[in-house]
């Protein structure tokens, strides 16, 4: 996961931290944070969006495949998500998933990306999308592997 945004509140980091520990070691949730434009009163937000985009692209390892979470993406449920993850996995690749700032991400990431994810309709929050993220992957994987976490 590579996020905009560093200096999370500490319910961030807990949140993250609790999904992110009950990985197994052979997939690993991994959090790279990049920094964000200082936003002010008159900020160029497009500059902002753009440097915080060459670094969100620098972050990731040559070959992985790009997924981008946007608001326009595409919804999936849980289960439409664990199929999905077992794609990923097939394919061999590590996969970056690419959360943006306040403003989202910028277009050079949208574009590079091979997937669109919508976590919802709704915009939420930056800092929280990291815990939906990393809670829904943890629900995929032991739904995936027969995990007694994903009751239905």
């Amino acid at each position: 996961m590579i996020a905009v945004g560093t200096k999370m509140p500490a319910w961030v980091e807990t949140g993250f931290g609790e999904y992110q520990r009950r990985f197994p070691k052979d997939m690993a949730l991994e959090l790279i944070e990049i920094p964000a434009g200082k936003r002010g009163k008159n900020a160029d937000i497009k500059r902002i969006l753009h440097t915080e985009g060459e670094k969100t692209l620098a972050a990731i390892p040559k070959g992985n495949r790009i997924v981008t979470l946007e608001v326009t993406g595409k919804p999936l449920d849980t289960h439409q998500l664990a199929k999905n993850m077992e794609k990923w996995q097939l394919d061999g690749r590590d996969v970056s998933l690419l959360i943006g700032g306040p403003e989202g991400l910028a277009p050079e990431c949208i574009a590079a990306s091979e997937q669109k994810w919508s976590l919802s309709n709704l915009t939420l929050p930056h800092p929280l999308v990291r815990i939906i993220v990393a809670e829904s992957l943890y629900r995929g994987w032991s739904l995936n592997n027969n995990h007694p976490y994903h009751r239905e």
